[in-house]
């Protein structure tokens, strides 16, 4: 691992989950991060975007909880079977981080419909395609057509997701959550135990689908442990 810039703590600003608190992270830049170092990271609760690693430091608040699911034992739930039964025509491929302008253009069609923001071409692959650990990329394909992208990172022990994208005329798919099932998939055909989802907030309604994945386990800030729920 080669690290650009030592931890620092952020300054404050408004949370994006909770607005009626402050938020603030512990970060580092690094590049060259293998496997076996970005597992020690995610096993401690770091999470990343890109080359900038970082977990909340908020005072007198720990309601960011990392959450991981249980690979090998996942067992899809009766409405996430109705999901997979949805997108039975879905194909799914996994390959190495590749660019393509198509698979810009869907993140440009996602960050306006669903977020109202202008993409950048120059950050999405500074973000996406200029990976500091190990990396893959997820593909949906509907009458082959691409209508959505999963970026994950890929440690010794589990798959992490990233970030996913969709194709906004098939929201009645539900492509987010049939995306989660998918991979948990993949990670338990790589015999990998643990799909990490990145933090869990309970108090933040958008955030708590991720707890809908089964079984899953819990990041103990204070124990320094995880727990299963």
């Amino acid at each position: 691992m080669y690290i650009f810039k030592h931890p620092d703590i952020s300054e404050e600003s408004v949370c994006s989950y909770l607005p009626d608190r402050l938020w603030r992270f512990c970060y580092f830049f690094a590049d060259g991060v293998s496997a076996e170092e970005l597992q020690t990271l995610l096993n401690s609760g770091w999470r990343k975007f890109g080359s900038y690693y970082f977990m909340p430091f908020c005072e007198g608040c720990r309601l960011c909880i990392p959450l991981r699911v249980r690979a090998l034992e996942f067992a899809p739930s009766k409405n996430q079977k109705e999901v997979l039964k949805r997108c039975r025509n879905v194909r799914v491929e996994f390959r190495p981080l590749e660019y393509s302008e198509k698979i810009f253009q869907l993140y440009a069609m996602h960050s306006r419909d669903r977020f109202g923001n202008q993409a950048s071409r120059e950050d999405f692959i500074l973000n996406f395609y200029r990976p500091s650990c190990p990396a893959t990329q997820s593909e949906y394909y509907l009458n082959d057509e691409l209508i959505g992208v999963g970026f994950l990172d890929v440690a010794s022990e589990g798959i992490s997701s990233v970030y996913f994208i969709f194709d906004t005329r098939y929201s009645s798919l539900s492509l987010g959550t049939f995306s989660v099932i998918k991979e948990i998939e993949y990670a338990a055909t790589q015999r990998l135990p643990y799909y990490y989802l990145g933090y869990y907030i309970n108090e933040c309604p958008r955030m708590r689908y991720k707890s809908r994945f089964k079984p899953f386990e819990l990041y103990n800030w204070e124990l320094e442990t995880w727990i299963r729920a």
